[in-house]
């Protein structure tokens, strides 16, 4: 188990560091306030573990450690909005449209109001 932390983990400090760095250089190069760097950083990362996921899967070329390394960890911190969708895609996969619906839904809201309510205790300190 601990191996397999550690595999994880490497992969999400140099996913983390990747999507730190290349969000910066695409924010700066883009000279706007939209978020270009993290919405390509997203698309990118979700674009990434599609893919690794579709290779995994059909052509079995990763064993299951570096699926993790890449998937889990890379990705996983890269963008976790590749999860996000990489579990929506899934759910669309299977059929089950009620769960996929919800899980958007749900998660959008939240999110939103997970940071709304973060930024009000902030300021409450």
């Amino acid at each position: 188990m601990w191996r397999l932390l550690l595999i994880i983990g490497t992969g999400g400090f140099l996913g983390s560091v990747s999507r730190f760095l290349l969000s910066r250089l695409i924010q700066n190069m883009a000279l706007s306030a939209f978020p270009y760097g993290t919405f390509i950083v997203n698309m990118m990362g979700s674009l990434f573990i599609g893919f690794l996921y579709g290779l995994s899967v059909k052509e079995n070329l990763l064993t299951p450690e570096w699926r993790l390394f890449l998937t889990v960890g890379f990705c996983g911190s890269f963008t976790t909005f590749s999860t996000f969708i990489n579990e929506n895609v899934a759910l669309l996969r299977d059929g089950d449209f009620f769960h996929f619906a919800f899980y958007t839904g749900l998660s959008i809201f939240i999110g939103i109001m997970a940071v709304f309510l973060g930024n009000y205790l902030t300021k409450m300190i």
